[in-house]
């Protein structure tokens, strides 16, 4: 946990889901130049004159180190072959904001925590504040949903509090509020449990979720929400993530995550883009 401009935070959570290895970005070069038989990995010297079969590629993906790769990235700065990497994280808590940032980095695979399908339990305390709750039931359920980067509860009080206050104006401009809050066939527990808050929300939560529940109010969320998400790079475009993200003048919420991206890297991939001063 971090505190900045009088904020705390909590720091994201990475892991690396896979790697592909740099054994193919040196095969890659060694196929530029023609140059296998010059590479101290006898695997690859062994492609000059073989089509690698299923267990040459084990060996290929295992190489460690690649002096070629190392000329082309920090000698000659040939970094296209670097493109052949590939590498794979999950990031959990990181923030919306950090989404919007990341969006700005063009070669990249990324699947994120969709708020379209995942707003029904926000959506049912919301529900069940208003059938014999209140706003602090409301504000209460959704602390415990743990659901915001920012780690003060008074300022995270305000988040939710701002949250009910949207809803509410929603609810009072929309006819059929419910019909867009709730899965058709949970509208009868509305009448079942109409002021016993607890149980509906249970109920709700038991039954079936309403499709697309965050297409109408996706709107009462900020950049402080926690979103989890897989990313892929290429070696490539990860060096150029590092550079950006992991400099003094990045968003302090990405740096943290770059920082953290890196921990988890293998030393082989770094020696290939970071620089050690």
């Amino acid at each position: 946990m971090e505190e900045v401009y009088g904020i705390k935070y909590t720091k994201p959570e990475v892991v690396m889901l896979q790697d592909t290895g740099i054994g193919v970005a040196e095969a890659a070069a060694r196929t530029c130049y023609d140059s296998f038989s010059n590479s101290e990995n006898e695997v690859i010297q062994q492609i000059e004159s073989t089509l690698p079969n299923q267990e040459m590629c084990k060996e290929l993906n295992a190489i460690d180190d690649s002096e070629l790769l190392d000329d082309l990235s920090w000698t000659y700065f040939h970094h296209s072959i670097l493109e052949h990497a590939n590498l794979s994280y999950l990031i959990r808590g990181t923030s919306r904001g950090v989404l919007q940032e990341h969006a700005r980095h063009r070669i990249q695979a990324i699947s994120v925590r969709s708020t379209r399908y995942t707003m029904s339990s926000l959506i049912n305390a919301f529900v069940a504040s208003q059938h014999g709750g209140d706003k602090e039931f409301f504000i209460q359920k959704v602390l415990a949903f743990d659901m915001f980067v920012t780690a003060d509860e008074s300022y995270n009080r305000l988040e939710i509090s701002a949250m009910y206050d949207k809803l509410m104006f929603q609810k009072s401009q929309v006819e059929d509020f419910y019909s867009l809050a709730v899965a058709k066939s949970s509208l009868k527990h509305l009448k079942e449990f109409a002021k016993e808050p607890q149980k509906l929300y249970e109920a709700l939560e038991a039954g079936k979720k309403k499709r697309n529940v965050g297409d109408a109010f996706k709107h009462i969320i900020t950049d402080n929400v926690k979103v989890d998400m897989v990313v892929t790079f290429n070696l490539r475009s990860l060096k150029n993530y590092f550079t950006l993200r992991n400099s003094g003048a990045a968003f302090f919420q990405i740096r943290w995550l770059a920082q953290e991206m890196m921990k988890v890297t293998p030393k082989k991939y770094l020696d290939l883009i970071i620089r050690e001063k």
